[in-house]
């Protein structure tokens, strides 16, 4: 596992647009928010860059992460927005460079494609977390402070949800594993290919957005089917924002999808968890070894060791 230097106030983010552009207004005010936290803010090339809905070509885009990860000036890297177009990206970065100059590198939704490639050719711990579109309207504080405490290196942390969200506990315990996942959608696309994350002894978590019912079930399906749960030791799913039905009424919510599918699987099943595309987004970092607590209507994922190197 290698882990990148801590993020401290006064350090430079390096801001990328890896897939969708993110529009100026909403860029600007997440830029500020960090400014007036104390960190200062390089935008990236891509950025700028418009080739229909995305960032620039391909090309242009994994230009412009892998000038990141090689600008000594840079401290941590941030993703602008998600969105579509993270698989053509991949196979253009210079993994060799990433490895050799491990920086923290964060986001979520498309931008999951690239955190569990990055880690799994690099061994470089990745954040899947907030990126610039979450903070476009204001600094959620329960977002900002756990970026905060994982990405400076806290001591002990634990990932709880905040007052406003509850986790529900579909089937309760505990398990240590590293941990792994992202959005569901990049993960099922992955199967079957060069970047298809390897799941065996792992604890899983996975989201999703704007998804029909049985959209849901048909992924959540194709993964168990190839594989994906056979040896995880636990499921944490996340928020699962802006889900949708049919005419003809699915029938089932997606906390029933979830134990139909995946009841008869003997570990901790979490769902409702802050992490994904809803108002509440913790910082987790992509194969860290950490421990679900899952017991007596109460959830957190406790870290087993800082994510990020101190004192560099």
């Amino acid at each position: 596992m290698l882990r990148p230097k801590s993020l401290k106030r006064g350090h430079r983010i390096g801001v990328v647009s890896p897939s969708y552009w993110l529009e100026k207004k909403s860029l600007g005010n997440a830029v500020t928010g960090f400014q007036k936290k104390g960190y200062e803010v390089q935008l990236g090339d891509s950025v700028y860059l418009k080739d229909g809905p995305f960032a620039g070509t391909p090309q242009q885009r994994a230009n412009d992460i892998n000038q990141m990860f090689s600008d000594p000036n840079i401290d941590a890297i941030f993703c602008a927005r998600g969105g579509y177009g993270a698989n053509r990206v991949l196979p253009l970065l210079d993994y060799d460079l990433i490895q050799s100059k491990p920086k923290i590198f964060m986001g979520y939704s498309d931008v999951t494609a690239f955190l569990t490639s990055i880690t799994q050719k690099t061994g470089l711990v990745t954040f899947h977390g907030p990126m610039l579109s979450t903070f476009k309207n204001k600094l959620v504080p329960y977002n900002l402070d756990t970026l905060v405490n994982v990405l400076s290196g806290k001591e002990d942390i634990r990932i709880v949800e905040p007052n406003e969200l509850k986790s529900t506990i579909l089937k309760s315990g505990k398990a240590i594993g590293p941990l792994w996942g992202g959005n569901m959608c990049l993960l099922g696309n992955q199967l079957g290919t060069k970047n298809q994350l390897n799941t065996d002894g792992v604890i899983l978590f996975i989201e999703d957005v704007d998804e029909s019912l049985y959209a849901f079930d048909r992924m959540l399906f194709h993964m168990k089917a190839a594989g994906m749960f056979e040896n995880i030791r636990g499921l944490i799913v996340g928020e699962l924002t802006e889900m949708k039905d049919q005419a003809i009424p699915f029938g089932k919510t997606t906390d029933e999808i979830i134990l139909d599918i995946c009841g008869d699987l003997n570990i901790p099943i979490v769902t409702n968890f802050p992490c994904g595309h809803g108002n509440y987004q913790a910082t987790l970092p992509i194969s860290l070894p950490v421990e679900l607590r899952a017991d007596k209507n109460f959830v957190e994922l406790f870290f087993l060791k800082s994510p990020v190197r101190k004192g560099d």
